[in-house]
């Protein structure tokens, strides 16, 4: 039976007191949001809230599921993460196939452009002034369109196609497969673990995201889950369209309110994370080493 050195174990205590440290960061927040969520109002402006709920309540929650306003902006985040996570892949599919392989001769032009654009990023005033020209303003493709493919998950996706024996892409141009026929046919489903990691890596960021419908987004009706609660925390905009009931409740639980916001907002990606949990790992792992 092995036995761990005195350094080893001092090592591995050390690792897991840091690590556990580390954790505790970023789920004591999340805990304090969650029972300023379930507080009451009174027990908030005490300042009595901490990790546990004080004055338990869903008042809050009912606030927010009664306003359409927040269920408009939860659809549209819904329908940017799902329909742009499916266009993200595809088109990162379709690029890094022909640029793993090695008959392909435009691949070093490819993939010296791919590393430009992860290098240096475009500005602000040149992005803007190409999606005005484009005529995407105030439309939900400006959300989806300039992040289309991340250089850092086309990378992951190239290296694990490299990976794919060449002799079955053969035998598949030996049946007469052509060669999108190949990529979703062949390819394709031999991918699933690096495709669920680099849909998670793209879902989260389009659930996440914020700036862009800041920049791209006028209409209101359009704003996505981030923005509207952006929108409530900064400048603490809160719908008053629900009754006086509803109305006097906003200006007595203002930042229950914005908790609860918070938790509606955080707990779609935290329910889909176990699902997705082994392909992650398993996609992660098949996608950074070249074999």
């Amino acid at each position: 039976m092995y036995k761990q050195s005195l350094g080893e174990r001092m090592f591995n205590v050390s690792n897991a007191s840091f690590i556990t440290l580390l954790s505790l960061t970023m789920l004591l927040p999340f805990l304090h949001i969650v029972a300023k969520s379930l507080s009451s109002s009174e027990a908030i402006a005490n300042g009595e809230v901490l990790f546990w709920p004080v004055g338990f309540t869903l008042d809050n929650f009912q606030y927010i599921l009664q306003d359409s306003s927040i269920w408009r902006a939860f659809g549209i985040s819904v329908l940017i993460t799902v329909g742009g996570t499916l266009l993200n892949l595809i088109a990162t599919a379709s690029l890094a196939y022909p640029a793993s392989r090695p008959e392909f001769k435009a691949k070093k032009l490819i993939l010296l452009m791919v590393l430009f654009t992860m290098i240096f990023s475009a500005p602000l005033i040149p992005s803007f002034l190409l999606i005005k020209s484009l005529g995407m303003i105030d439309t939900l493709w400006a959300l989806v369109l300039p992040g289309l493919i991340s250089a850092f998950n086309f990378f992951i996706m190239r290296t694990f196609f490299m990976n794919i024996p060449s002799t079955i892409i053969d035998a598949a141009r030996v049946d007469g497969l052509g060669e999108m026929g190949i990529l979703f046919r062949i390819v394709l489903p031999l991918s699933k673990p690096t495709l669920a990691t680099l849909g998670i890596f793209y879902g989260v960021a389009h659930w996440n995201s914020y700036q862009n419908a800041l920049y791209f987004i006028n209409d209101p009706r359009l704003y996505p889950l981030q923005v509207k609660l952006r929108q409530m925390i900064v400048t603490d905009e809160l719908s008053a369209s629900q009754g006086a009931d509803a109305y006097a409740m906003m200006f007595s639980s203002p930042e229950g309110i914005q908790m609860a916001t918070i938790v509606f907002a955080t707990l779609p990606i935290l329910l889909l994370y176990p699902f997705l949990q082994k392909y992650f790992v398993k996609g992660s792992m098949l996608g950074s080493v070249k074999e």
